[in-house]
């Protein structure tokens, strides 16, 4: 069951991230509703996931590394924000180094 509050915490992370950059610096209000929504679901489900029972290190890890990666590729999709090899690769390394945190 971790697992899955661990899903919901990132998606809704990434929702409200996302909602951040399409607020444009706050200027577009209603942009606000589902940045203020999203991590707060996002904290309370990474919440739910540690008390569940998952290390912090592995669920922070997992949380951080996904979302950089889901963030970055939907920025690019949407916004056309640049997503260069050298991104990729440091995207690449860091999801590396979290599997090595998991592993122990």
């Amino acid at each position: 069951m971790s697992a899955l509050w661990l899903v919901f915490s990132i998606l809704s992370e990434v929702a409200a991230t996302l909602s951040l950059r399409a607020s444009n610096g706050f200027r577009k209000k209603l942009w606000l509703i589902p940045v203020v929504a999203g991590y707060g679901l996002a904290f309370t489900f990474l919440g739910l996931a540690l008390a569940a029972g998952m290390p912090v290190a592995v669920a922070y890890g997992i949380w951080t590394a996904v979302g950089i990666a889901l963030i970055a590729v939907f920025a690019r999709v949407v916004w056309k924000d640049p997503l260069t090899r050298r991104m990729i690769l440091g995207i690449v390394l860091i999801i590396a180094g979290v599997v090595l945190v998991e592993l122990g």
